[in-house]
């Protein structure tokens, strides 16, 4: 793919354009089709890793155990045809499990010893992190510089991940036994929190014959590279946004402080920090993606808000009083895109 021809929005209806977008379009729809082999259902929830990937960040997937997160993960891996790895967060999990670390390597010939350093499974392209909230705070951190700046530094010396670099971590719900919260600035990382609830009656029979018959499961033919995928997520970035597009995220975003005085008075008396220009960042970009993904070259209204409640469900710290009165997180965001929508 090429960048040419994607600078402003009137060169939509070149050729070369409609070329980009045509192929975009034929590797989702094989991806999509390839994932359908072993998951059922959950269509909203696979867009958003999808659109997690075309962006290049990172999504958290909150659900009860056996909802298929980690199986879904996998499979995304090998449809996207990456290098994948996985770690299992437990409460002894170390940082050096997560980042790798130097040991010392002494030649048997001269008994010189030198520093090696051995890279961490989270040196790969996708890293599920399952179960994130099973390992205390101080390991869950060790992510952090990997997920923002793609680097880990072991003893000053700074190593740097191959992109693509995408986090897809898991967790049960907090009030389980034997689970942390995450931290704040960790979450803030994170586009989106996807929250994977049960299926419907019928697709729950259908994923009961498929795991009885007893013939595993079927391959996954990946469907793109490392390099395909790393120019899908420049013309994703190419996609025209609208200033009242961003004027509307932007809008959303701020109405989730408390001292704004677009916030509401819920927001006022329930939510002690809202969401940063991140949450702003993140909606702008996810809607270009999801944008290509519904066959438009161009955002919508229907995009930011589509996307809002994953965006915003994490970055909403809410007080004590809102605990006792058992206020909803994402009512309260649903809230708050009907008041800035009405207000626009």
């Amino acid at each position: 793919m090429s960048e040419n021809n994607l600078d402003t929005p009137e060169s939509n209806t070149t050729e070369a354009t409609e070329a980009l977008v045509g192929k975009f379009q034929e590797t989702m729809t094989r991806i999509r089709t390839e994932l359908g082999k072993v998951i059922v259902g959950q269509d909203e929830v696979l867009e958003q890793l999808l659109i997690t990937v075309l962006v290049g960040g990172h999504c958290l997937i909150t659900g009860l155990p056996g909802t298929a997160k980690t199986l879904m993960v996998q499979c995304l891996a090998d449809a996207l045809g990456l290098d994948f790895k996985r770690i299992q967060f437990t409460p002894d999990l170390m940082p050096t499990d997560v980042t790798g670390t130097d040991i010392i390597d002494t030649d048997p010939a001269t008994g010189e010893r030198t520093w090696r350093f051995v890279p961490g499974p989270v040196f790969t392209n996708v890293l599920l992190a399952d179960e994130i909230n099973r390992t205390p705070p101080k390991t869950q951190s060790a992510l952090l510089e990997a997920m923002q700046e793609a680097s880990v530094s072991i003893r000053g010396t700074t190593h740097r991940l191959q992109p693509p670099f995408v986090v897809l971590a898991t967790q049960n719900p907090i009030e389980l036994e034997g689970t942390y919260p995450l931290p704040e600035a960790q979450l803030d990382r994170f586009i989106f929190n996807v929250v994977l609830d049960y299926l419907d009656a019928d697709e729950e029979v259908a994923v009961v014959e498929r795991n009885t018959l007893g013939l595993g499961l079927p391959e996954i033919s990946p469907c793109t590279d490392v390099a395909s995928l790393l120019e899908i997520q420049r013309l994703v970035r190419q996609v025209p946004i609208s200033d009242a597009m961003n004027r509307f995220a932007v809008d959303l975003v701020r109405a989730t402080r408390p001292h704004e005085d677009a916030a509401s008075d819920r927001v006022r008396s329930y939510v002690s920090y809202g969401a940063s220009v991140r949450a702003a960042i993140f909606l702008s970009l996810t809607a270009r993606a999801r944008a290509l993904l519904n066959g438009r070259y161009h955002v919508t209204p229907d995009d930011i808000r589509t996307l809002a409640l994953p965006i915003l469900r994490h970055r909403l710290q809410l007080n004590y009083l809102a605990e006792s009165d058992q206020v909803d997180v994402d009512e309260l965001v649903s809230e708050l895109l009907d008041r800035v929508e009405n207000n626009s």
